[in-house]
């Protein structure tokens, strides 16, 4: 099966502190794309909820905020999150790291939703 999504995702393993209502938690990335990630964690979290993310890189300088996201699928301890806005300067350090990741692209699987295209950016980072 094709994979209906717009980016390729990549095998990762990046820490990430989220923040949702009524919910905040910590996980590991485990791919990461243009438009999303899927996120390994012990913490219940609904689908369709709002996500805010705090992405921790090997070099902070390159860390991500994503100020809005979207829960779109939950599987047990993974779910899934669409990035909706980002600050500029974190659309070009993700399109940094990507770039330099190495990696081939994960392969899918056949039953996850597709991740939607991407929203406007909007300045500033935020701090959970």
């Amino acid at each position: 099966m094709q994979d209906p999504r717009s980016s390729h995702r990549y095998p990762v393993a990046y820490p990430v502190i989220f923040k949702g209502a009524p919910f905040v938690g910590e996980g590991t990335i485990v791919d990461l794309s243009f438009t999303g990630c899927s996120i390994v964690c012990d913490r219940t979290v609904l689908a369709d909820s709002d996500v805010k993310l705090s992405v921790i890189l090997p070099d902070p300088a390159l860390s991500l905020f994503i100020e809005l996201g979207k829960i779109r699928w939950v599987r047990k301890n993974v779910f899934g999150v669409e990035f909706l806005r980002m600050p500029t300067s974190t659309r070009h350090r993700l399109d940094h790291v990507l770039r330099h990741q190495g990696n081939t692209p994960v392969i899918p699987l056949s039953d996850q939703a597709p991740l939607g295209k991407e929203d406007s950016t909007l300045p500033g980072p935020f701090l959970l």
